[in-house]
Protein backbone atom coordinates (compact mmCIF):
# COMPACT_ATOMS: atom_id res chain seq x y z
CA UNK A 1 0.00 0.00 0.00
CA UNK A 2 1.63 3.18 -1.29
CA UNK A 3 0.12 6.71 0.25
CA UNK A 4 0.59 10.19 -1.89
CA UNK A 5 -0.91 13.94 -1.19
CA UNK A 6 -2.70 15.46 -4.36
CA UNK A 7 -4.99 18.20 -3.84
CA UNK A 8 -7.62 16.66 -5.04
CA UNK A 9 -8.82 12.55 -5.80
CA UNK A 10 -11.24 11.72 -7.86
CA UNK A 11 -12.88 8.05 -7.47
CA UNK A 12 -13.81 6.81 -10.52
CA UNK A 13 -11.54 7.38 -14.00
CA UNK A 14 -15.24 7.38 -16.49
CA UNK A 15 -15.60 10.39 -18.88
CA UNK A 16 -16.87 12.77 -15.80
CA UNK A 17 -14.46 12.10 -13.50
CA UNK A 18 -11.09 12.07 -16.10
CA UNK A 19 -12.75 15.33 -16.79
CA UNK A 20 -12.91 16.74 -13.91
CA UNK A 21 -9.22 15.97 -12.94
CA UNK A 22 -7.79 16.82 -16.52
CA UNK A 23 -9.33 20.66 -15.95
CA UNK A 24 -7.86 20.65 -12.39
CA UNK A 25 -4.55 19.54 -13.44
CA UNK A 26 -5.10 22.54 -16.44
CA UNK A 27 -5.64 24.87 -13.47
CA UNK A 28 -2.19 23.84 -11.66
CA UNK A 29 -3.78 21.48 -9.24
CA UNK A 30 -2.09 17.80 -8.45
CA UNK A 31 -4.81 15.05 -9.01
CA UNK A 32 -4.98 11.36 -8.39
CA UNK A 33 -7.50 9.37 -10.04
CA UNK A 34 -8.66 5.46 -8.13
CA UNK A 35 -10.89 3.58 -10.86
CA UNK A 36 -12.07 0.36 -9.53
CA UNK A 37 -11.73 -1.22 -13.05
CA UNK A 38 -8.90 -2.18 -14.86
CA UNK A 39 -10.17 0.01 -17.58
CA UNK A 40 -11.03 3.52 -17.89
CA UNK A 41 -14.02 4.66 -19.60
CA UNK A 42 -16.70 3.73 -17.29
CA UNK A 43 -19.96 3.54 -19.28
CA UNK A 44 -18.45 3.66 -22.26
CA UNK A 45 -16.29 0.49 -23.61
CA UNK A 46 -15.18 -0.05 -27.07
CA UNK A 47 -14.16 -3.92 -27.35
CA UNK A 48 -13.49 -6.38 -30.08
CA UNK A 49 -15.63 -10.01 -30.11
CA UNK A 50 -14.81 -12.53 -32.30
CA UNK A 51 -13.23 -10.03 -34.36
CA UNK A 52 -16.16 -7.08 -34.48
CA UNK A 53 -15.68 -4.19 -32.87
CA UNK A 54 -18.75 -2.86 -30.91
CA UNK A 55 -19.67 -0.42 -28.60
CA UNK A 56 -20.48 -1.90 -25.74
CA UNK A 57 -21.96 0.89 -23.89
CA UNK A 58 -22.53 4.54 -24.73
CA UNK A 59 -21.97 5.72 -27.99
CA UNK A 60 -23.81 8.29 -30.15
CA UNK A 61 -23.63 12.10 -29.93
CA UNK A 62 -25.90 14.73 -30.60
CA UNK A 63 -25.70 17.99 -32.36
CA UNK A 64 -27.13 19.46 -29.08
CA UNK A 65 -24.31 18.13 -27.36
CA UNK A 66 -21.37 20.57 -27.35
CA UNK A 67 -19.46 19.66 -24.28
CA UNK A 68 -19.00 15.99 -25.86
CA UNK A 69 -18.57 17.51 -29.78
CA UNK A 70 -16.27 20.51 -28.15
CA UNK A 71 -14.10 17.76 -26.39
CA UNK A 72 -13.53 15.64 -29.27
CA UNK A 73 -11.92 18.50 -31.52
CA UNK A 74 -10.18 19.77 -29.01
CA UNK A 75 -8.87 16.03 -28.30
CA UNK A 76 -8.66 15.48 -32.29
CA UNK A 77 -11.31 12.41 -32.73
CA UNK A 78 -13.40 12.25 -35.80
CA UNK A 79 -17.39 10.69 -35.42
CA UNK A 80 -19.01 9.64 -39.03
CA UNK A 81 -22.87 10.01 -39.30
CA UNK A 82 -25.21 6.87 -38.06
CA UNK A 83 -26.80 5.19 -41.58
CA UNK A 84 -29.94 6.40 -41.72
CA UNK A 85 -31.10 6.39 -45.88
CA UNK A 86 -34.30 3.64 -46.64
CA UNK A 87 -37.29 3.19 -44.80
CA UNK A 88 -37.68 2.79 -41.08
CA UNK A 89 -39.93 -0.24 -39.83
CA UNK A 90 -43.00 0.02 -37.21
CA UNK A 91 -44.34 -2.70 -35.54
CA UNK A 92 -47.68 -2.12 -33.74
CA UNK A 93 -50.31 -3.86 -31.69
CA UNK A 94 -51.28 -6.25 -34.69
CA UNK A 95 -47.59 -7.28 -34.95
CA UNK A 96 -47.41 -6.53 -38.68
CA UNK A 97 -44.56 -4.59 -39.92
CA UNK A 98 -44.79 -1.58 -41.73
CA UNK A 99 -42.52 0.40 -43.62
CA UNK A 100 -42.63 4.06 -43.57
CA UNK A 101 -39.99 7.31 -43.56
CA UNK A 102 -40.20 10.35 -41.49
CA UNK A 103 -40.48 10.69 -37.86
CA UNK A 104 -43.99 9.55 -37.20
CA UNK A 105 -45.23 5.92 -37.35
CA UNK A 106 -47.06 4.92 -39.23
CA UNK A 107 -50.27 4.92 -37.37
CA UNK A 108 -53.87 5.69 -38.19
CA UNK A 109 -55.11 9.22 -38.34
CA UNK A 110 -56.15 9.09 -34.87
CA UNK A 111 -53.80 7.62 -32.66
CA UNK A 112 -51.07 10.17 -35.29
CA UNK A 113 -53.13 13.09 -33.64
CA UNK A 114 -52.88 11.89 -30.20
CA UNK A 115 -49.42 11.20 -30.56
CA UNK A 116 -49.05 14.84 -31.82
CA UNK A 117 -51.21 16.14 -28.94
CA UNK A 118 -49.78 14.51 -26.88
CA UNK A 119 -45.81 15.91 -27.85
CA UNK A 120 -47.27 19.23 -27.42
CA UNK A 121 -48.05 19.01 -24.17
CA UNK A 122 -44.80 17.71 -23.15
CA UNK A 123 -42.37 20.21 -25.05
CA UNK A 124 -44.67 23.03 -23.59
CA UNK A 125 -44.03 21.78 -20.19
CA UNK A 126 -40.54 20.62 -20.72
CA UNK A 127 -40.26 24.34 -21.83
CA UNK A 128 -41.46 25.62 -18.40
CA UNK A 129 -39.75 23.35 -16.34
CA UNK A 130 -35.96 23.64 -17.94
CA UNK A 131 -33.07 21.17 -17.30
CA UNK A 132 -31.52 22.78 -14.22
CA UNK A 133 -34.21 22.43 -11.86
CA UNK A 134 -37.53 20.97 -12.85
CA UNK A 135 -38.59 20.64 -9.05
CA UNK A 136 -39.14 24.06 -9.29
CA UNK A 137 -42.20 24.25 -11.67
CA UNK A 138 -45.35 24.66 -10.40
CA UNK A 139 -46.84 21.50 -10.54
CA UNK A 140 -43.87 19.88 -10.07
CA UNK A 141 -45.24 17.62 -7.14
CA UNK A 142 -48.29 16.76 -9.21
CA UNK A 143 -45.93 15.94 -11.96
CA UNK A 144 -43.81 13.69 -9.38
CA UNK A 145 -46.54 11.74 -7.59
CA UNK A 146 -48.18 9.90 -10.56
CA UNK A 147 -46.13 7.68 -12.77
CA UNK A 148 -45.85 8.87 -16.39
CA UNK A 149 -47.81 5.64 -17.66
CA UNK A 150 -50.72 6.64 -15.83
CA UNK A 151 -50.50 10.31 -16.50
CA UNK A 152 -50.02 9.82 -20.18
CA UNK A 153 -53.35 8.04 -19.84
CA UNK A 154 -54.65 10.91 -17.78
CA UNK A 155 -54.19 13.19 -21.31
CA UNK A 156 -55.31 10.49 -23.61
CA UNK A 157 -57.35 7.27 -24.32
CA UNK A 158 -55.95 6.38 -27.08
CA UNK A 159 -53.65 3.71 -25.99
CA UNK A 160 -51.51 3.03 -28.88
CA UNK A 161 -50.35 6.38 -28.71
CA UNK A 162 -49.25 6.22 -25.02
CA UNK A 163 -47.48 3.44 -25.74
CA UNK A 164 -45.73 4.84 -28.46
CA UNK A 165 -45.10 8.01 -26.31
CA UNK A 166 -44.07 6.28 -23.41
CA UNK A 167 -41.66 3.82 -25.53
CA UNK A 168 -39.11 7.14 -26.22
CA UNK A 169 -38.70 7.47 -22.14
CA UNK A 170 -39.21 3.92 -20.70
CA UNK A 171 -37.73 1.61 -22.34
CA UNK A 172 -35.96 4.29 -24.73
CA UNK A 173 -34.24 6.30 -21.80
CA UNK A 174 -34.95 4.99 -18.31
CA UNK A 175 -35.11 1.49 -19.11
CA UNK A 176 -37.46 1.30 -16.72
CA UNK A 177 -41.18 0.39 -16.96
CA UNK A 178 -43.41 3.86 -17.59
CA UNK A 179 -45.46 2.93 -14.45
CA UNK A 180 -42.28 3.13 -12.01
CA UNK A 181 -40.96 6.55 -12.70
CA UNK A 182 -42.90 9.50 -12.67
CA UNK A 183 -44.62 12.69 -15.45
CA UNK A 184 -41.61 14.84 -13.65
CA UNK A 185 -39.03 12.77 -14.06
CA UNK A 186 -39.93 12.00 -17.65
CA UNK A 187 -40.38 15.79 -18.20
CA UNK A 188 -36.82 16.33 -17.17
CA UNK A 189 -35.47 13.72 -20.08
CA UNK A 190 -36.88 15.51 -22.21
CA UNK A 191 -35.62 18.66 -21.78
CA UNK A 192 -31.81 17.71 -21.38
CA UNK A 193 -32.84 17.10 -24.93
CA UNK A 194 -33.91 20.77 -25.36
CA UNK A 195 -37.57 19.13 -26.19
CA UNK A 196 -39.28 15.96 -26.12
CA UNK A 197 -40.01 16.43 -29.92
CA UNK A 198 -35.71 16.11 -30.13
CA UNK A 199 -36.14 13.20 -28.06
CA UNK A 200 -38.36 11.28 -30.47
CA UNK A 201 -36.27 12.31 -33.53
CA UNK A 202 -33.87 9.34 -33.65
CA UNK A 203 -32.14 11.23 -36.44
CA UNK A 204 -31.63 14.21 -33.75
CA UNK A 205 -30.79 12.31 -30.69
CA UNK A 206 -28.35 9.12 -32.57
CA UNK A 207 -27.34 11.57 -34.57
CA UNK A 208 -23.16 10.56 -35.10
CA UNK A 209 -20.36 7.42 -34.11
CA UNK A 210 -16.66 8.16 -32.81
CA UNK A 211 -14.68 6.99 -34.86
CA UNK A 212 -12.54 4.04 -32.65
CA UNK A 213 -15.28 4.08 -30.52
CA UNK A 214 -16.58 6.29 -27.62
CA UNK A 215 -14.32 4.81 -24.92
CA UNK A 216 -11.55 6.33 -26.87
CA UNK A 217 -12.54 10.24 -25.07
CA UNK A 218 -11.70 8.39 -21.45
CA UNK A 219 -8.40 6.75 -23.32
CA UNK A 220 -7.04 9.74 -24.63
CA UNK A 221 -8.08 11.86 -21.42
CA UNK A 222 -5.83 9.04 -19.38
CA UNK A 223 -3.22 9.55 -21.00
CA UNK A 224 -3.23 13.25 -20.39
CA UNK A 225 -3.25 12.06 -16.59
CA UNK A 226 -0.30 9.56 -17.18
CA UNK A 227 0.63 7.74 -13.71
CA UNK A 228 -2.42 9.35 -12.11
CA UNK A 229 -4.97 7.60 -12.97
CA UNK A 230 -4.54 4.17 -10.93
CA UNK A 231 -6.29 1.55 -12.29
CA UNK A 232 -7.68 -2.00 -10.27
CA UNK A 233 -7.98 0.44 -6.93
CA UNK A 234 -11.77 0.55 -5.73
CA UNK A 235 -12.22 2.94 -3.23
CA UNK A 236 -12.89 1.66 -0.06
CA UNK A 237 -13.29 4.09 2.54
CA UNK A 238 -13.26 8.45 2.46
CA UNK A 239 -12.53 9.99 5.63
CA UNK A 240 -13.32 13.47 6.07
CA UNK A 241 -14.06 15.83 8.53
CA UNK A 242 -15.09 19.77 8.36
CA UNK A 243 -18.30 20.59 6.56
CA UNK A 244 -16.61 23.74 5.68
CA UNK A 245 -13.80 21.79 4.15
CA UNK A 246 -11.28 22.96 5.74
CA UNK A 247 -9.60 19.53 6.60
CA UNK A 248 -9.85 17.69 3.83
CA UNK A 249 -10.17 13.79 2.60
CA UNK A 250 -8.17 10.87 2.69
CA UNK A 251 -9.60 8.03 0.24
CA UNK A 252 -8.31 4.26 0.91
CA UNK A 253 -8.06 2.45 -2.18
CA UNK A 254 -7.00 -1.21 -2.44
CA UNK A 255 -3.73 0.01 -3.70
CA UNK A 256 -3.26 3.61 -2.56
CA UNK A 257 -3.96 6.01 0.03
CA UNK A 258 -4.37 9.86 -1.14
CA UNK A 259 -4.29 12.42 1.21
CA UNK A 260 -6.08 15.57 -0.82
CA UNK A 261 -8.04 18.59 -0.08
CA UNK A 262 -10.98 17.65 -2.00
CA UNK A 263 -12.35 14.55 -3.29
CA UNK A 264 -14.89 13.99 -6.43
CA UNK A 265 -17.21 10.91 -6.06
CA UNK A 266 -17.62 10.03 -9.70
CA UNK A 267 -19.38 7.09 -9.81
CA UNK A 268 -23.04 6.70 -10.25
CA UNK A 269 -25.40 7.05 -7.47
CA UNK A 270 -26.32 3.29 -7.15
CA UNK A 271 -22.52 3.30 -6.02
CA UNK A 272 -21.99 5.73 -3.73
CA UNK A 273 -22.91 3.40 -0.89
CA UNK A 274 -20.27 1.33 -2.00
CA UNK A 275 -17.74 3.66 0.08
CA UNK A 276 -17.65 3.82 3.45
CA UNK A 277 -17.45 7.49 5.21
CA UNK A 278 -16.02 8.32 7.98
CA UNK A 279 -17.93 10.47 9.55
CA UNK A 280 -21.20 9.22 7.65
CA UNK A 281 -22.48 11.52 5.37
CA UNK A 282 -25.71 13.56 6.76
CA UNK A 283 -29.18 12.38 6.27
CA UNK A 284 -30.25 13.77 3.78
CA UNK A 285 -27.66 12.38 1.60
CA UNK A 286 -28.49 8.59 2.61
CA UNK A 287 -31.74 8.82 2.10
CA UNK A 288 -31.62 10.52 -1.41
CA UNK A 289 -29.34 8.04 -2.49
CA UNK A 290 -31.82 4.90 -1.79
CA UNK A 291 -34.21 6.33 -3.72
CA UNK A 292 -31.81 6.50 -6.76
CA UNK A 293 -31.40 3.71 -9.19
CA UNK A 294 -30.45 2.21 -12.66
CA UNK A 295 -32.67 0.50 -15.27
CA UNK A 296 -32.65 -2.66 -16.96
CA UNK A 297 -31.65 -3.00 -20.33
CA UNK A 298 -30.06 -5.87 -22.80
CA UNK A 299 -27.87 -4.10 -25.61
CA UNK A 300 -27.73 -6.27 -28.11
CA UNK A 301 -25.25 -6.79 -30.92
CA UNK A 302 -25.53 -9.01 -34.42
CA UNK A 303 -22.63 -8.62 -37.21
CA UNK A 304 -23.22 -9.98 -40.54
CA UNK A 305 -21.41 -10.49 -43.46
CA UNK A 306 -23.49 -7.38 -45.02
CA UNK A 307 -25.66 -4.67 -43.79
CA UNK A 308 -28.01 -7.19 -46.37
CA UNK A 309 -31.42 -4.38 -44.98
CA UNK A 310 -29.53 -1.85 -47.51
CA UNK A 311 -29.99 -3.57 -50.39
CA UNK A 312 -33.84 -3.75 -49.25
CA UNK A 313 -33.94 0.09 -49.34
CA UNK A 314 -34.07 -0.49 -45.16
CA UNK A 315 -32.46 2.15 -42.95
CA UNK A 316 -32.05 -0.78 -40.24
CA UNK A 317 -34.08 1.11 -37.98
CA UNK A 318 -37.42 -0.21 -36.14
CA UNK A 319 -39.61 0.39 -33.57
CA UNK A 320 -41.98 -1.53 -31.57
CA UNK A 321 -43.79 -1.05 -27.99
CA UNK A 322 -44.46 -4.71 -28.29
CA UNK A 323 -42.00 -6.36 -29.71
CA UNK A 324 -39.38 -7.90 -27.10
CA UNK A 325 -36.71 -5.89 -29.10
CA UNK A 326 -38.64 -2.35 -28.80
CA UNK A 327 -35.74 -0.55 -31.03
CA UNK A 328 -33.11 -1.38 -33.67
CA UNK A 329 -30.40 0.63 -35.38
CA UNK A 330 -27.55 0.55 -38.20
CA UNK A 331 -24.71 0.11 -36.40
CA UNK A 332 -22.22 -0.21 -38.43
CA UNK A 333 -18.46 0.48 -38.03
CA UNK A 334 -17.05 3.38 -40.15
CA UNK A 335 -15.45 1.52 -42.91
CA UNK A 336 -16.24 -1.98 -41.84
CA UNK A 337 -18.06 -3.39 -45.01
CA UNK A 338 -19.56 -5.99 -42.74
CA UNK A 339 -23.31 -4.89 -40.98
CA UNK A 340 -23.85 -4.46 -37.57
CA UNK A 341 -27.20 -4.27 -35.79
CA UNK A 342 -27.32 -2.96 -32.27
CA UNK A 343 -31.08 -3.58 -30.46
CA UNK A 344 -32.24 -3.10 -27.41
CA UNK A 345 -34.38 -5.12 -24.87
CA UNK A 346 -35.35 -3.23 -21.71
CA UNK A 347 -36.90 -3.33 -18.04
CA UNK A 348 -39.52 -6.08 -17.81
CA UNK A 349 -38.76 -7.45 -21.13
CA UNK A 350 -35.47 -7.77 -19.74
CA UNK A 351 -36.76 -9.34 -16.86
CA UNK A 352 -38.41 -12.18 -19.19
CA UNK A 353 -35.23 -12.59 -21.43
CA UNK A 354 -33.01 -13.21 -18.56
CA UNK A 355 -34.93 -16.01 -17.10
CA UNK A 356 -34.41 -17.92 -20.23
CA UNK A 357 -31.09 -20.14 -20.84
CA UNK A 358 -28.46 -17.97 -22.86
CA UNK A 359 -29.49 -19.77 -26.36
CA UNK A 360 -32.92 -19.64 -26.48
CA UNK A 361 -33.26 -16.05 -25.28
CA UNK A 362 -31.28 -15.44 -28.46
CA UNK A 363 -33.23 -17.12 -30.55
CA UNK A 364 -35.77 -15.39 -29.09
CA UNK A 365 -34.06 -11.79 -29.81
CA UNK A 366 -33.11 -12.62 -33.02
CA UNK A 367 -36.49 -13.48 -33.94
CA UNK A 368 -37.51 -10.12 -32.85
CA UNK A 369 -35.46 -8.68 -35.06
CA UNK A 370 -35.85 -10.55 -37.93
CA UNK A 371 -39.67 -9.31 -37.21
CA UNK A 372 -38.35 -5.76 -38.45
CA UNK A 373 -36.04 -7.10 -41.02
CA UNK A 374 -36.69 -10.23 -42.17
CA UNK A 375 -35.06 -14.03 -41.72
CA UNK A 376 -31.88 -13.12 -43.05
CA UNK A 377 -31.48 -11.39 -39.26
CA UNK A 378 -31.32 -15.10 -37.70
CA UNK A 379 -27.98 -15.97 -38.95
CA UNK A 380 -25.47 -13.05 -37.53
CA UNK A 381 -21.80 -13.95 -37.72
CA UNK A 382 -21.47 -12.42 -34.46
CA UNK A 383 -24.01 -12.15 -31.65
CA UNK A 384 -23.42 -10.54 -28.19
CA UNK A 385 -25.22 -9.48 -25.35
CA UNK A 386 -24.24 -6.39 -23.40
CA UNK A 387 -25.41 -6.59 -19.86
CA UNK A 388 -24.17 -4.05 -17.49
CA UNK A 389 -26.49 -4.86 -14.70
CA UNK A 390 -23.86 -7.73 -14.10
CA UNK A 391 -21.01 -5.49 -14.08
CA UNK A 392 -19.94 -5.12 -10.00
CA UNK A 393 -18.56 -1.39 -10.56
CA UNK A 394 -22.24 -0.04 -12.84
CA UNK A 395 -24.79 -2.52 -12.11
CA UNK A 396 -27.46 -1.06 -14.07
CA UNK A 397 -28.26 0.98 -17.34
CA UNK A 398 -28.09 3.20 -18.55
CA UNK A 399 -28.41 6.02 -15.79
CA UNK A 400 -29.77 6.66 -12.48
CA UNK A 401 -33.23 8.23 -12.07
CA UNK A 402 -35.41 8.80 -9.01
CA UNK A 403 -38.82 6.44 -8.11
CA UNK A 404 -41.63 8.34 -7.62
CA UNK A 405 -42.09 11.24 -5.93
CA UNK A 406 -37.94 11.29 -5.49
CA UNK A 407 -36.96 13.94 -8.02
CA UNK A 408 -38.95 16.91 -6.32
CA UNK A 409 -38.06 16.24 -2.73
CA UNK A 410 -34.25 15.36 -3.23
CA UNK A 411 -33.18 16.95 -6.88
CA UNK A 412 -32.31 19.86 -5.47
CA UNK A 413 -29.74 18.67 -3.30
CA UNK A 414 -28.52 16.00 -5.86
CA UNK A 415 -24.87 18.31 -6.95
CA UNK A 416 -24.53 19.88 -3.59
CA UNK A 417 -21.04 19.06 -2.23
CA UNK A 418 -20.70 17.74 1.85
CA UNK A 419 -17.84 19.58 3.27
CA UNK A 420 -15.20 18.32 1.11
CA UNK A 421 -17.14 15.98 -1.05
CA UNK A 422 -18.02 16.98 -4.48
CA UNK A 423 -20.19 14.68 -6.96
CA UNK A 424 -19.97 14.58 -10.90
CA UNK A 425 -21.74 11.80 -13.06
CA UNK A 426 -23.86 12.24 -15.71
CA UNK A 427 -26.89 10.97 -13.65
CA UNK A 428 -27.14 14.11 -11.78
CA UNK A 429 -26.39 16.42 -14.90
CA UNK A 430 -28.75 18.94 -16.32
CA UNK A 431 -28.21 19.34 -20.23
CA UNK A 432 -26.72 16.09 -21.21
CA UNK A 433 -28.12 13.90 -18.35
CA UNK A 434 -27.55 10.22 -18.95
CA UNK A 435 -25.04 11.23 -21.86
CA UNK A 436 -21.44 11.51 -22.36
CA UNK A 437 -21.84 15.02 -22.71
CA UNK A 438 -23.65 15.52 -19.47
CA UNK A 439 -20.61 13.54 -17.40
CA UNK A 440 -18.31 16.03 -19.42
CA UNK A 441 -20.54 19.26 -18.29
CA UNK A 442 -20.52 17.56 -14.52
CA UNK A 443 -17.23 17.44 -14.86
CA UNK A 444 -16.34 21.01 -15.58
CA UNK A 445 -19.03 21.90 -13.26
CA UNK A 446 -17.48 20.59 -10.44
CA UNK A 447 -13.68 21.34 -11.30
CA UNK A 448 -14.56 24.85 -11.77
CA UNK A 449 -16.18 24.57 -8.14
CA UNK A 450 -13.02 23.29 -6.79
CA UNK A 451 -10.74 25.59 -8.17
CA UNK A 452 -12.16 28.42 -7.11
CA UNK A 453 -12.26 27.04 -3.45
CA UNK A 454 -8.63 26.23 -3.64
CA UNK A 455 -7.77 29.71 -5.18
CA UNK A 456 -10.03 31.07 -1.97
CA UNK A 457 -7.89 29.17 0.29
CA UNK A 458 -4.63 30.21 -1.63
CA UNK A 459 -5.21 33.85 -0.48
CA UNK A 460 -3.60 35.56 2.12
CA UNK A 461 -5.64 35.94 5.55
CA UNK A 462 -6.54 40.01 5.83
CA UNK A 463 -4.59 41.49 8.32
CA UNK A 464 -7.43 43.34 10.53
CA UNK A 465 -5.38 46.62 9.89
CA UNK A 466 -7.00 49.99 8.31
CA UNK A 467 -3.88 50.47 6.45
Amino acid sequence: MRTIERDVVVIGAGPSGLTAARELRRTGHSVAVLEARDRVGGRTHTDVVEGAVLEIGGQWVSPDQTALTGLLDELGIDTFPRYREGDSVYIGPDGRPVRYTGEMFPVDARTREEMERLIGILDRIVAEAGPEAPWDHPEARALDTISFHHWLRQQSDDEEACDNIGLFIAGGMLTKPAHSFSALQAVLMAATAGSFSNLVDEDFILDRRVVGGMQSVSERMAADLGEDVILSSPARTLRWSGLDGQDGVTVVSDTTTVHARYAVVAVPPNLYSRISYEPPLPRRQHQMHQHQSLGLVIKVHAVYPTPFWREEGLSGTGFSAESVVQEIYDNSNHEDPRGTLVGFVSDEKADAMFELPPHERQERILAAIAGFLGPAALEPEVYYESDWASEEWTRGAYAASYDLGGLHRYGRDQRTPVGPIHWSCSDIAAEGYQHVDGAIRMGLRTAGAIDRMLADRRQPAPSGLDG
